[in-house]
């Protein structure tokens, strides 16, 4: 996994401070996504997956903040 694509995803997951949140939803230290970031460790197969499934799930979250302010503003 490229550590720029990790870091996209996490960045646009959690914000600025990603690494910490993306470890706790992943189940792993914020020293093992670190050492991923870093290219010390490839993260497993498996990481890629996980992270579609946590994009989708804060896109769709972010979709439904953006209809109730529409509603709101109508």
């Amino acid at each position: 996994m490229s550590s720029k694509l990790l870091s996209d995803a996490g960045i646009a997951i959690y914000g600025p401070r990603w690494q910490s949140e993306i470890a706790v939803a992943l189940g792993v230290s914020d020293r093992t996504v670190r050492r991923w970031v870093s290219g010390d460790t490839a993260p497993p197969l498996g990481i890629w997956s996980d992270l579609i499934a946590l994009c989708k799930n804060r896109k769709c979250q972010i979709s439904d903040v953006v209809s109730a302010l529409e509603k709101h503003c109508d």
